[in-house]
């Protein structure tokens, strides 16, 4: 009793500490009601303060919340300082660019973020609006800047929000010029983080300037010149922007572009931070399209996108089989690349690990360069080490980009240009997208992807599950050996497996508290029939997730 006297003691102690430094009256006033719970919300006040919010390559994300364990004015102004301190510690010049999506909270931590910025005496420029996640990836390169934030969330649920960071050519060189920081500049941004000091003494400057529509029109203009202008446009699409930030950008993109105007689902055409349609914001989980799929079925039209709220990430179904079909993540990649290469277009391909293996098929058949890379844009981005100019990179969660030299990470913009381009080229000549994936299923076999995806409470799960796989691997799966295992601690926490026939890549997420396991298994089309073969890789990869299942304890 008297153990627990004192750790409660110590908690109090160290969230009044907490409240002292806190800059925000409101966010004090939901701690001091926590406080005034106890003992009985003494597990609420602990888990608030179990930690701090980690700021890594991914940045910050998690719920909103008083306390050090979630993202509030407090955590973001501590976040602010860290950064603009390493970037003058670095040298950095330069402005530093804010974007800010439609959830709780963002306006408020990007309009902070410039007071940090110009506090320290460097220039802050904030986009006029919610704006997409590429829209401000574009900014960074477009404006030169030393450095971007932006705030959002991408597709966590609706209590979430985060921190992403963007270096400028300076100090992210000419292949993470726009893109996405990696190590060891986390580090070193996390450690600056760790070194602010009372954030009452954070001098807070002028609010910035906010930048005019010209910055917007910029990148509408450049997107819709992913395109050849001389294609065919007669496709009817229907969208959505699942209450995102992306519809106003998307239909403004595609008049530029020569396309007609897609539909757009009515109660989730506006930005919404409660996001009250969808149960979960993520076009990949079920039920988040059911509204777009009944009105493309309702309007006939030619093919579906979903954006997902910060509209870095572009979903596509099509008509199958008298309903529609929410096309896969490597489906998707596999024909923007197939349309690419189509058009001329020379230079490096890239995907990651967890990504089909029908890419590194396609370009060794057409002799074009590939690589590889761990999970993330901001390593797809650096693919090849600059030996190839990148001109295509991928990853089977809905990330493509179509046009690096635009915008250096995924876009869900120009990738839905694109998909609409290939879309109208083939329905001018009768056929589809589906009709495009059979063509090239027949040429290097069907290479069928999967998830097996679990959601846990308790991240022990996760570490248990890779322990597990470590301690006994299969040496055997669909009944074939397993030829090749790769473990890539340190360097990151996937173990790879693969037969003669299939892949298996297992890995924790990075942004969610999920354990993944990425299936693969490639079925040879014999006598030309293409549906076989889907059946037969179907049913290989449904007994695959099983095995897995049973071999992560699950």
């Amino acid at each position: 009793m008297a153990a627990e006297t004192t750790d409660l003691d110590d908690l109090r102690a160290r969230a009044e500490r907490w409240l002292d430094d806190d800059p925000d009256p409101a966010d004090r006033d939901e701690l001091r009601a926590v406080l005034a719970g106890l003992p009985g919300s003494a597990p609420e006040l602990a888990d608030r303060f179990a930690g701090r919010l980690t700021f890594g390559t991914a940045g910050l994300r998690g719920p909103l919340r008083a306390g050090p364990n979630g993202m509030n004015l407090a955590v973001v102004t501590q976040a602010a300082a860290g950064l603009v301190g390493w970037l003058a510690a670095q040298g950095g010049q330069g402005p530093l660019v804010i974007g800010y999506d439609a959830r709780r909270g963002s306006r408020a931590f990007a309009e902070r973020t410039a007071q940090v910025a110009t506090g320290a005496g460097r220039p802050a420029l904030l986009l006029p609006r919610p704006l997409p996640t590429p829209v401000l990836a574009f900014a960074v390169r477009h404006l030169g800047a030393v450095a971007g934030v932006m705030v959002t969330a991408s597709h966590n649920p609706p209590q979430d929000n985060g921190y992403k960071v963007y270096l400028g050519a300076q100090l992210g060189g000419e292949l993470g010029a726009g893109a996405q920081i990696v190590p060891p500049a986390d580090a070193g941004i996390e450690a600056a983080i760790r070194a602010v000091g009372p954030l009452a003494r954070v001098p807070l400057g002028p609010p910035g300037q906010v930048l005019g529509d010209d910055l917007v029109a910029g990148y509408v203009e450049r997107a819709a010149a992913v395109v050849d202008p001389a294609g065919p446009r007669d496709l009817k699409v229907a969208y959505t922007p699942l209450h995102g930030v992306g519809g106003a950008v998307l239909t403004a993109a595609f008049a530029r572009a020569g396309f007609p105007t897609p539909g757009v689902v009515p109660e989730q055409a506006e930005p919404d931070p409660a996001f009250p349609t969808v149960s979960f914001p993520n076009p990949e989980e079920p039920g988040a399209v059911d509204k777009l799929v009944a009105l493309a079925g309702s309007t006939g039209a030619d093919i579906a996108i979903a954006n997902d709220p910060d509209a870095d990430r572009c979903a596509v179904a099509v008509p199958a089989d008298g309903s529609w079909r929410m096309l896969r993540g490597d489906e998707v990649g596999a024909l923007l690349a197939d349309h690419l290469m189509r058009r001329g277009v020379t230079g490096l391909y890239a995907t990651t690990i967890v990504s089909s293996t029908l890419l590194r098929a396609m370009a060794a058949a057409r002799g074009l360069p590939y690589d590889e890379t761990l999970t993330g844009f901001k390593w797809i981005v650096r693919a090849g080490g600059g030996r190839e100019p990148l001109v295509f990179g991928y990853e089977e969660a809905l990330g493509y980009c179509v046009a690096p030299e635009h915008v250096r990470d995924k876009d869900g913009i120009t990738a839905a240009l694109t998909v609409a381009e290939l879309a109208a080229g083939l329905k001018a000549e009768g056929r589809t997208l589906t009709d495009r994936l059979d063509e090239l299923a027949a040429e290097f076999g069907v290479h069928h992807t999967d998830q097996l995806s679990v959601r846990v409470e308790d991240l022990r799960v996760i570490a248990d599950g890779m322990a597990r796989i470590r301690a006994a691997t299969p040496t055997a799966l669909l009944g074939r050996p397993v030829t090749e295992t790769s473990d890539l601690l340190p360097e990151a926490d996937v173990v790879i497996l693969r037969t003669d026939a299939a892949r298996v890549v297992i890995r924790p997420s990075g942004t969610e508290p999920k354990l993944k396991a990425y299936l693969e298994v490639v079925e040879p089309v014999t006598d030309g029939d293409v549906p076989a073969a889907r059946r037969r890789a179907h049913g290989a990869v449904t007994e695959l997730r099983g095995e897995i299942a049973a071999a992560l304890g699950l």
